[in-house]
């Protein structure tokens, strides 16, 4: 087991931004094990932090299948079936869940500490064991098509929805997590298919589990060993189909049927998360000096002129290329012309003056504070981690990342700009009462 103080320091002394220690270790099935210790009297959080999402989702006609693990991973085994497993939850008093996103699945639960090895028990029971039968299979299904009906109601996820299926051909990142509505209606019909996902993604050597909290590392690894040591490597090989260029601007409109504000989305494609980019960090740094509560875009649109709501911008992390996202809901219809103007002129301003040295070295103070208040809990930090790891595969990725912010300057900023916010690399798509023009 390796402890690293969290620093990489390569280029001369850098800060370090993680406060914590860190014990990586590994099991000889390749399941990796990540161990935070932190002031956190009495409680634990464990994470085991899947590699894949709905990125991995490449064959036709097979969306949402990732999702849909998150919800299967609660229908029990036969030594914890669902009710033994969350009655022996409650009796912990602890709090479990789970996420999906584009590119990883996360099962989580925060715990006395105390109580690890009896969480270890449980987890690593449904990571090897988990059954479930063909009608436990399409009950959860029809869940699922009920929790994408009552999401697309919602205007953001609808619009989130058409963004991605114009921006992107080839990729997986074309459908959302959720998956195409045709694969949801038709993943009743699956049942073999969501076995072979489960042999082929759900393996130690396709995940990591991270403990934060009142820990000591190597009884967190001693018990690792115990618990998960017999799942059965294996986990298949992705391959992506990549996008490639845009080779033009692409638009598209919604009409929504129901009163709302109208919404704006313009956005770029731009590079995979690489920790150690300056450009990429360079971006993030742009989102915030251009678009926050504290820019003069802001400024103008939300609080002088008043015909914007809501304006944000930025870039996910993704473990492939992704988008860079400005997102505007306007007050007033007849201003959608006018406030995509004013987006494009200051994108286009970024793209010819540099901005000022002590903008920038204000922005790069916030992100730095910003990310340290996350880390107040045990969930939060093992969260982090979980993040960073599934992105690179490191949790030295972390370090690296802050440590290129270091390097952003007024010209990586302008010349960022230059690059990416190009007409031909921009998808534009609008939502407004089907009253409204668009």
């Amino acid at each position: 087991m390796r402890l690293a103080s969290g620093g990489v320091r390569g280029g001369g002394a850098r800060r370090r931004i993680f406060p914590f220690d860190i014990a990586e270790s590994g099991l000889g099935n390749g399941l990796g094990v990540v161990v935070v210790p932190m002031d956190s009297p009495g409680i634990a959080a464990h994470y085991v932090v899947v590699r894949t999402g709905s990125r991995n989702e490449v064959e036709p006609g097979l969306s949402g299948f990732a999702h849909l693990f998150e919800h299967m991973m609660f229908r029990g085994t036969d030594r914890f079936p669902a009710e033994k497993y969350n009655d022996a939850l409650k009796r912990l008093g602890a709090d479990s869940n789970g996420f999906t996103t584009d590119d990883w699945t996360c099962y989580h639960i925060t715990a006395a500490s105390a109580a690890l090895e009896t969480v270890m028990d449980l987890e690593a029971d449904r990571f090897m064991n988990l059954r479930y039968t063909v009608e436990a299979f399409q009950k959860e299904t029809g869940a699922v098509l009920g929790e994408y009906n009552k999401s697309i109601s919602m205007p953001f996820v609808s619009l989130h929805e058409k963004l991605r299926d114009t921006a992107f051909d080839r990729h997986t990142y074309k459908h959302t997590t959720m998956g195409f509505l045709p694969d949801i209606e038709d993943m009743p019909n699956q049942y073999p298919y969501s076995l072979e996902f489960l042999k082929r993604w759900y393996r130690p050597d396709n995940c990591v589990l991270v403990v934060a909290g009142d820990v000591e590392p190597g009884r967190v690894l001693g018990l690792a060993a115990k618990h998960y040591a017999p799942w059965k490597e294996g986990a298949a090989v992705l391959d992506a189909p990549q996008e490639g260029p845009q080779a033009g601007e692409r638009k598209a409109h919604i009409a929504w049927k129901n009163p709302t504000l109208p919404y704006l989305v313009l956005s770029w494609h731009v590079p995979a998360f690489v920790p150690d980019s300056v450009e990429g960090r360079s971006l993030d740094v742009l989102a915030a000096a251009a678009f926050s509560e504290t820019s003069p875009l802001y400024k103008d649109l939300v609080l002088d002129k008043q015909w914007v709501e809501v304006l944000r911008a930025g870039q996910e992390e993704h473990r492939d290329p992704y988008l860079f996202e400005v997102i505007a809901r306007v007050k007033d219809p007849s201003k959608m012309d006018a406030v995509r103007g004013a987006i494009e002129a200051a994108l286009a301003k970024l793209a010819s003056e540099p901005l000022p040295l002590e903008r920038i070295a204000a922005v790069k103070s916030n992100i730095r504070y910003s990310f340290l208040a996350a880390l107040d809990t045990p969930g939060r930090v093992a969260e982090t981690v979980g993040l960073f790891f599934q992105l690179t595969g490191e949790v030295a990725s972390i370090e690296k990342t802050y440590a290129a912010f270091e390097d952003v300057t007024p010209e990586s900023v302008r010349a960022a700009a230059s690059r990416y916010f190009a007409a031909e690399n921009r998808t534009i798509v609008t939502l407004a009462h089907e009253r409204e023009r668009g």
